[in-house]
């Protein structure tokens, strides 16, 4: 039995990222724009003992043709923190990580929004920090152009400096509150941030109080070089990219060896690959389930697919021929990079390889509760993870299935948690509360 703890996150925005799922039998077409529904899963979630509700973002609707446009569930979904607002209410325990992009948006309006979802949570908020690769959102904020990738993610490291220094603009104990004398608030414990760098200019200080968990937890989920190593300088979970066990062993020990190097626990920081998770009751049954929901893929939702991937238009493409050479592009890279490595492995066509990413590409774990959970514990015991952010093919049904039959064999081996830790996400993941920076022995006498 191992002694680790699998850690488990929930890919819940999309719903499901395989754009088949609204049509599978049994699904609910609208899930992805429901709140009843949601409120059903996260739930549900939570009676799984689930780290956390993670939610993607997007910044613009016209990034595919309209042709894959008309067949998408995701052409409409939730603002992230005023859903995740409004699950904080009807959940006590699982975490709510929210996208907010570096790139079009402000820190002193990401600052307010994490740290009053951190304090409507009761300390269960989380910020996965994006530099938005998708071009089309620019032209939704006045830009005709990206930034570039590379100088993207020298904003962003300025930008967690920003938002984070916001964060520790009160001191735990500065609000007194005191009634008799009339002393709301001690001014002697109150930063102005006062930043003036390269690309952001912030007086400060933030005007809400210091979240509960000192920060929410910070969330990563580049795959580049810029992005392991912003991950390594900040993150306290990564959002990681499938594949095999062997590749993403060494991208669990790179990243980690960088924790090293930079006198960080390495327990400190936890790196969940996203798993595509199929539960059958036998490995057939399992089987037939997927191919049934890759049947659904429409080939106009496949080739936007790949092209969001490649970051350049493929609709173009001869469907029978082998993919042609692609340009390195301002769009992600990491995703460009696998898409190629896949279809020059398998000797794909560019049809075949629309399918594979209308469903979905990346690490897959298709079987019975026991194979399943077999599998997880492996990557686990060999450090390729130390859990994973689980999608589900289909709701309500795959979000079942995990949870009642999964769950209870991830139990049963000692891996994975019957109750909660404690009320905060930082609790759950393992993780230590930030030090005030301006007021550390406040803190540490808080503490």
């Amino acid at each position: 039995m191992s002694k680790r703890q699998l850690k488990l996150g929930a890919f819940m925005r999309p719903i499901s990222i395989h754009t088949g799922a609204w049509r599978y039998p049994g699904a609910y077409p609208d899930a992805n724009f429901n709140f009843s529904h949601i409120k059903r899963f996260i739930q549900k979630l939570e009676y799984g003992k689930f780290d956390a509700f993670f939610m993607a973002d997007h910044l613009a609707v016209l990034n595919m043709p309209v042709n894959a446009l008309k067949r998408s569930h995701t052409v409409t979904s939730f603002e992230p923190f005023t859903l995740l607002s409004a699950l904080a209410g009807a959940t006590e325990r699982i975490g709510l990580i929210a996208t907010a992009s570096t790139t079009f948006d402000e820190p002193y309006h990401i600052a307010r929004r994490f740290a009053s979802l951190d304090h409507i949570s009761g300390g269960r908020a989380g910020w996965n920090i994006v530099t938005t690769s998708n071009p089309d959102a620019a032209l939704n904020f006045g830009l005709d152009d990206h930034m570039s990738h590379d100088e993207r993610y020298v904003r962003a490291r300025e930008f967690y400096d920003v938002v984070t220094g916001l964060w520790d603009s009160f001191a735990d104990d500065a609000f007194v509150r005191d009634v008799e004398s009339g002393l709301y608030v001690d001014p002697e414990r109150i930063h102005v941030l006062n930043h003036k760098g390269k690309y952001l200019s912030v007086r400060g200080p933030l005007n809400i109080a210091r979240p509960v968990q000192g920060w929410p937890v910070i969330v990563q989920a580049g795959a580049s070089e810029p992005g392991k190593q912003l991950a390594a300088e900040t993150a306290e979970m990564v959002f990681a990219a499938g594949g095999n066990l062997q590749t993403a062993k060494a991208f669990y020990a790179d990243v980690k060896g960088r924790l090293d190097k930079l006198g960080r626990d390495r327990d400190h920081l936890k790196i969940l690959p996203g798993a595509f998770v199929v539960v059958g009751e036998s490995e057939d049954e399992a089987k037939e389930k997927l191919a049934l929901l890759d049947s659904r893929v429409h080939y106009d939702s496949g080739i936007a697919s790949l092209s969001i991937a490649l970051g350049h238009d493929a609709s173009g493409f001869d469907p029978d021929a082998p993919l042609p050479e692609i340009a390195e592009t301002n769009a992600s890279k990491s995703a460009q990079q696998r898409v190629l490595e896949v279809a020059r492995r398998d000797n794909l066509t560019v049809r075949q390889l629309a399918q594979r990413l209308g469903g979905y590409s990346g690490l897959k774990f298709v079987g019975t509760a026991k194979t399943i959970a077999e599998q997880m514990e492996q990557w686990l015991v060999e450090e390729g993870s130390d859990g994973f952010n689980v999608m589900f093919p289909f709701l309500p049904a795959g979000l079942d299935d995990f949870v009642d039959k999964v769950v209870p064999e991830l139990q049963r081996r000692g891996i994975f948690r019957k109750e909660y830790e404690g009320p905060t996400l930082r609790d759950n993941l393992g993780l230590p509360r930030p030090e005030n920076r301006f007021f550390p022995k406040q803190q540490a006498a808080a503490e």
